[in-house]
């Protein structure tokens, strides 16, 4: 299923039952409001009526001939009423008085319920204490259709109470409106739901549009066409379509050669000139010996730069392919310094070199040893090129002290110039290299890069910084055996 159909389905799944719970809400609470106006207008009447029935009383007599012959004039009457949808033609509204013991002295439905106790009904009981008197009671105990409200005023002789007059009116009265004003309510949540729904086709398809866009970009980059990344905004659609493009040019490899490229032209060009010229000179017939031998050692020693920059190049290149590490085994960091620091020992020597170790508490990392040895190698290469004559570089291996996540940390500390405020964060940038302080030459500038890419393989990190005291400082960080 699309996103979009998804999108659609899901805002019409919960704005359909939204408005059907408020739809269905409305018409539950809609029947009280109508009888709560209906008993609103009752308890008028009742007052009304009530002041009528004081004005005609005489000391504490209530007197009902004159109601007695108004509601039969009004039972007589034929007429037709239209209101709003609905056509009324007959009174439904009664009307009974009882004296102040709750005994029926006037009923308006022909009489039927004079002499009657009803001081035990609510409308009565309470009037004939000063309270609010209403009830509501059904005809026909089985049929809730049934019920009548009951509204009750006090009649009030020389300001005492002498009898209760209460109105009656059945509360399916109200039913034509109530049904009405439900068709009503029901008709506007459909046309609301449906608003709704189309709205959400028009937010969903909203939403989708730049996917769309961005899967025919997709579409045509796999069909190998030459599109233009589409305009997608700055959002997070805009974002993914970008990392596609940068993802585009990766696979296609434009920077990636372009850069290896055009660097490593650069780096061969000097020493490939220096052979091309020693070459040529070592033509001349009368060249002495010495001389002869100095152009052969540069010859030798240029030639050997090309192999170290090819051999490291290729082992980059094959690093860089690697996606997981292979050959996984747990790899005892001090036994690896001590391999490596063993293997640099001529070069160390030929230079006064000396090493000094520190760390005694044992810790392991899994990964693959052979570049796990040959990252480790490129720092002491490097810290051993940047050293000064009989100085001392130090190998301190650590376990962090935080408990969430174990690190191991191999640092590696020279006292040589430094490392320059610009070059900083450039020094495990491809190819980038620095004057090398006793040659005055520069490296391949790929071993800080292979030791990076080995870090980041082993989920680790490589950093570099200056000491205080002058001298570089570069730190291999791998996770610990335990946290890996």
């Amino acid at each position: 299923m699309k996103i979009c159909t998804r999108l659609f389905v899901m805002l019409l799944l919960v704005t359909g039952l939204g408005f059907y719970k408020l739809v269905d809400w409305m018409i539950e609470d809609l029947r009280p409001r109508y009888l709560e106006t209906m008993e609103e207008s009752m308890n008028d009447t009742a007052l009304l009526l009530a002041s009528f029935l004081e004005a005609e009383a005489s000391a504490e007599t209530i007197r009902t001939g004159r109601l007695r012959e108004a509601f039969e004039r009004a039972m007589g009457r034929s007429f037709t009423a239209r209101i709003y949808q609905g056509i009324k033609t007959q009174l439904d509204v009664m009307v009974y008085v009882t004296d102040r013991n709750g005994i029926v002295i006037f009923d308006a439905d022909g009489g039927k319920a004079e002499g009657r106790d009803y001081s035990r009904w609510n409308d009565v009981y309470k009037t004939l204490r000063g309270e609010y008197g209403a009830r509501s009671t059904r005809r026909h105990p089985d049929d809730p259709a049934s019920s009548v409200l009951y509204v009750a005023a006090p009649v009030r002789v020389n300001g005492e109470i002498a009898g209760v007059l209460t109105v009656s009116k059945p509360a399916d009265s109200i039913t034509p409106f109530w049904l009405s004003a439900r068709r009503k309510l029901v008709l506007a949540g459909l046309l609301a739901a449906l608003a709704v729904a189309g709205i959400g086709m028009l937010f969903s398809a909203w939403i989708t549009w730049p996917i769309r866009r961005l899967t025919d970009y997709a579409g045509a980059v796999r069909d190998g066409r030459r599109v233009a990344l589409p305009a997608l905004g700055h959002n997070e659609i805009g974002e993914l379509g970008r990392a596609f493009e940068q993802m585009r040019d990766a696979l296609e490899g434009r920077d990636y050669a372009e850069h290896y490229v055009q660097t490593l032209t650069h780096e061969m060009k000097s020493p490939l000139s220096a052979i091309q010229g020693a070459v040529e000179l070592l033509q001349e017939p009368d060249m002495p010996p010495d001389r002869r031998r100095h152009f052969l050692d540069n010859v030798g020693r240029e030639s050997a730069r090309l192999q170290d920059l090819v051999e490291r190049l290729l082992q980059l290149a094959a690093l860089e392919k690697k996606k997981t590490l292979s050959d996984i085994e747990p790899v005892d960091i001090h036994d690896l310094v001590s391999e490596v620091t063993a293997s640099l020992q001529p070069a160390l020597a030929a230079k006064g070199l000396a090493t000094r170790c520190s760390g005694s508490q044992a810790v392991t990392v899994r990964g693959e040893r052979f570049l796990l040895r040959q990252a480790l190698a490129n720092i002491l290469q490097n810290a051993l090129a940047f050293s000064p004559v009989g100085g001392t570089i130090d190998l301190d291996v650590r376990l962090s002290a935080d408990e969430a996540a174990r690190v191991v940390e191999i640092t590696v500390e020279d006292e040589g110039p430094g490392i320059p405020a610009y070059a900083v964060d450039k020094v495990f940038e491809r190819f980038f290299s620095l004057m090398r302080p006793d040659t005055g030459s520069k490296s391949s500038g790929i071993g800080l890069t292979f030791v990076r890419e080995v870090a980041v393989l082993h989920g680790g990190r490589a950093r570099a910084t200056n000491r205080p005291q002058g001298g570089a400082r570069i730190v291999l960080a791998l996770p610990h055996a335990s946290a890996a």
